[in-house]
């Protein structure tokens, strides 16, 4: 599905405010009876049930991307949780999972700028990741259990040699610890109960792929540009199985997504005390917040009078006439005095609302890659 059909279909739209559901890269950690971790997962739900007598907080309207640099440990779920209470905002979601082993760029959508997610899922990703050769776990990564080892290492010749069979558009069968469903079930649900999961190949497209180090000689660096639903954790597994020496990742960290690359990143860290700033006073919410409208950089955009807007505000089509009415066709986004008001399809001469935004609330400031 790409992002206008997204954008036209009220079902898959509605997705896009679910945190839980926005998985198109990588699953949670796979826990295991007796981890400490998953001890600690059952205290975390525990501490939740009793806190549930508390009044809720107030929640607020608030529009725009935060581009968290994660910190290794944190779901991408609950990453979306604590910007979301940092915020106090009423709605968000992510735009791609990210991995607690990873670290990087994780796009965090709040309000309406959670009707832009599908152009950011649609965008391409970067990834650095370093390949730890000689084992192969069941997550693919250092999460998980070996299942093979090898004393067999490659030569950085051997894997220069093999990375074109890893460019391109090409087949590529998901990790067995990932988000796909199988009969409506993830596919990491099913293998963490021992069953036996089996997923198809699927056509991936890798833009480039190449060799950035080898700090010694159980691990290499590498670098991807990878499209839509690519597993680097995969690319891993099977250069190691092409090398007959096995392989998974022990390193990863997301540096690109979409619109979104590490100049817009922002660590917890600086975020909590920002935000700490900006509640006794110092500084405004809106200066850390990149525009809804960022995520929509390969986007043309069209601006409009007040009397279309009010039109196109209500749902209704626009003719646009003249010498200086547009001629291309396709989506665009709508502006009315600057302002972000629709998504919309224009051809034929007539412009059409898909999608239209409500930006009473808080907003970001005008500008991008604000110094903060």
């Amino acid at each position: 599905m790409t992002a206008i059909d997204t954008l036209i279909s009220p079902a898959a739209a509605s997705v896009m405010t679910d945190d839980d559901k926005q998985a198109d890269a990588a699953p949670p950690p796979a826990f295991r009876p007796g981890d400490p971790r998953q001890d600690q997962r059952q205290d975390q739900r525990g501490q939740g049930k009793h806190h549930q007598g508390k009044p809720k907080r107030d929640k607020r309207d608030v529009h725009g991307w935060i581009v968290l640099d994660k910190p290794i440990g944190m779901t991408s779920t609950q990453a979306v949780a604590v910007v979301k209470r940092l915020f106090k905002a009423k709605r968000a979601g992510h735009a791609g999972t990210l991995d607690p082993l990873a670290t990087g760029g994780l796009p965090i959508a709040m309000g309406e700028a959670t009707k832009t997610v599908p152009f950011v899922m649609d965008g391409r990703k970067r990834y650095r990741f370093t390949v730890r050769f000689g084992e192969e776990r069941d997550t693919d990564d250092s999460e998980g259990a070996v299942v093979a080892t090898s004393a067999a290492r490659p030569t950085l010749a051997d894997v220069e040699a093999l990375l074109p069979r890893f460019t391109g558009v090409i087949e590529q069968v998901p990790p067995r610890y990932s988000a796909i469903k199988i009969a409506g079930e993830r596919a990491y649900d099913l293998a963490r109960d021992g069953e036996v999961v089996e997923l198809k190949p699927r056509s991936v497209e890798i833009f480039q792929l190449s060799v950035t180090d080898q700090p010694d000689s159980d691990t290499i660096v590498f670098e991807a540009e990878c499209g839509k639903g690519t597993y680097v954790r995969a690319v891993a597994r099977d250069l190691g199985r092409l090398l007959g020496c096995y392989g998974h990742i022990c390193a990863l960290r997301r540096t690109q997504t979409g619109p979104f690359g590490e100049e817009d990143m922002i660590p917890l860290d600086r975020l909590e005390s920002l935000c700490d700033r900006a509640a006794s006073g110092e500084g405004s919410l809106a200066d850390i917040l990149l525009p809804v409208e960022t995520a929509l950089d390969d986007i043309p955009a069209l601006a409009v009078t007040r009397a279309d807007a009010a039109r196109l505000h209500r749902g209704q089509a626009v003719l646009l006439r003249g010498r200086d009415a547009p001629t291309s066709s396709g989506i665009v986004y709508v502006t009315v005095g600057g302002r972000l008001l629709a998504l919309a399809e224009l051809g034929n001469g007539e412009l059409i609302p898909k999608r239209v935004f409500n930006l009473t609330g808080l907003t970001a400031s005008t500008g991008r890659n604000k110094d903060v």
